[in-house]
């Protein structure tokens, strides 16, 4: 994986840290809607494991959120 590309999944992962958090979701109780252990979870918010255009847009989804919004920053959370 290139040093581009990771620095792009790491701003995505924080962008969904971000708006869980401000949503006020904890990390387990996402995990669980995604059908995931809260350890793989953390992994994709620390950008540590990749995350799948259809896991993406399930993270959106139950945050209530534009997949675009995780991938662009348009709001600051």
């Amino acid at each position: 994986m290139n040093e581009k590309y990771k620095k792009e999944m790491h701003r995505i992962a924080k962008r969904i840290r971000k708006v869980r958090e401000f949503k006020k979701i904890s990390q387990q109780e996402l995990a669980s809607k995604i059908g995931i252990s809260q350890n793989a979870y953390s992994k994709i918010e620390l950008g540590y494991s990749k995350i799948s255009l259809d896991r993406l847009f399930l993270i959106a989804k139950l945050l209530e959120v534009d997949t675009l919004e995780l991938l662009a920053s348009r709001r600051a959370y």
